[in-house]
């Protein structure tokens, strides 16, 4: 089955104007003007004026197989289902463990995400959860990396958080080596993806690690960096020399304590932080607690994967961030940190990954690995039990 998509403004993510795109098999063939589909070949052709082709979303910070379980054992948040991704465009998704290291296991992240993949999107996974030492699939992080395709990464790591394990400096950069070499051996990523919490001073773990050790801050891949006003602070120097992940499913939960993912974004560049080291990601199906002075939960909420489609959307359209700039931060910037070579461009021989929008950000037709999973606004593809 080959695609044809025809006179769409393609972002790949930088704007190359009205061009057509052929897709044959998982792979995206070839771009140019006035392609046709091969005589005697079977295909589909989707006109795509007045639409913005851009790459699939890359979600790297999403609890697949559930979360949550600060309120007890009602609170726990249940598996991801397909549709909901496929709501938000994501189409590579980079699953973790959370809170509770204790009751779920790697192992569950690692069938959901090969669920994920047998449904029709790509799904990776970091091993590991909150506490430190962390738990593993096969007994040892870099053990995972090297040896279990899925796995890219260690995470995620609590710092600064009164959830964390606390973690000494030491442990620390001994759990980063185990990612480094893993991943060298496993040829990933082996990045430490870490939980930023409230505790003032934050990111001074991870600068004390570097100081002690022969890390650079790029081993490591901080999210939250957005979940109060002075770790967002932080991060403007901080982003200087590493990576900056913005949670955007958050704020319509906290608007008085969450600094904004679509106004984070602008303002940490006017600050001098490189764009590619900025990115944005949803926590999806990881429960949004608030905790009281004396540590009581006040609130629970639930994060969702269409934040990350959303912020986008507000990033370009309420705060006029140029396209292609803000498209980085959820696709090639991710794919580029987690050195997931195929996706995150629109270029011939990468995954054919796709979204067609109209002006107002929603998803007229989705493609996953080539096959169709939203047409002409419609939801045509859906996992098990939905």
């Amino acid at each position: 089955m080959m695609i044809l998509i025809s006179n769409c403004n393609i972002y790949t993510p930088t704007s190359i104007g009205n061009k057509d795109l052929l897709i044959a098999g998982n792979q995206i063939a070839g771009i140019g003007e006035n392609l046709q589909l091969p005589n005697g070949i079977e295909g589909i052709e989707i006109d795509g004026t007045g639409l913005i082709l851009t790459p699939g979303l890359i979600d790297a910070h999403v609890h697949i197989a559930g979360a949550g379980g600060e309120g007890g054992p009602a609170t726990r948040t249940p598996e991801m289902p397909l549709s909901m991704l496929l709501d938000g465009g994501i189409t590579t998704v980079v699953g973790c463990l959370g809170t509770d290291g204790y009751t779920r296991d790697p192992v569950s992240v690692l069938m959901k995400c090969k669920s994920l993949r047998q449904e029709g999107v790509s799904a990776y996974m970091y091993t590991g959860a909150y506490q430190v030492p962390t738990p593993t699939i096969l007994g040892d992080p870099a053990k995972d990396l090297t040896m279990i395709d899925e796995v890219i990464g260690i995470g995620e790591i609590a710092l600064s958080d009164h959830r964390s394990s606390h973690p000494t400096i030491h442990e620390l950069i001994q759990l980063a080596a185990k990612a480094r070499v893993g991943g060298m051996l496993g040829n990933k990523a082996g990045i430490v993806n870490i939980h930023m919490g409230d505790a003032k001073n934050p990111f001074q773990p991870l600068y004390d690690a570097v100081n002690q050790s022969e890390l650079k801050l790029t081993q490591f891949f901080p999210t939250h960096c957005n979940r109060n006003p002075y770790i967002f602070e932080n991060a403007k120097t901080y982003g200087k020399k590493g990576y900056v992940d913005l949670t955007a499913s958050s704020y319509p939960y906290y608007p008085d304590i969450e600094v904004k993912t679509s106004k984070a974004v602008p303002e940490l560049v006017r600050a001098g932080v490189p764009l590619q080291n900025i990115t944005m990601t949803s926590d999806a199906c990881g429960s949004l607690p608030d905790f009281d002075e004396k540590g009581n939960l006040i609130q629970l909420d639930m994060g969702l994967p269409k934040s990350v489609l959303t912020e986008l959307a507000d990033l370009v359209l309420r705060e006029k961030f140029p396209m292609e700039m803000a498209l980085q931060t959820v696709t090639s910037n991710v794919a580029g940190i987690l050195k997931l070579h195929s996706k995150g461009n629109i270029q011939p021989g990468k995954d054919a990954d796709l979204l067609l929008l109209d002006k107002d950000f929603q998803i007229v037709y989705m493609i996953a690995m080539g096959k169709i999973m939203i047409h002409n606004y419609r939801m045509v593809k859906k996992g098990s039990y939905e």
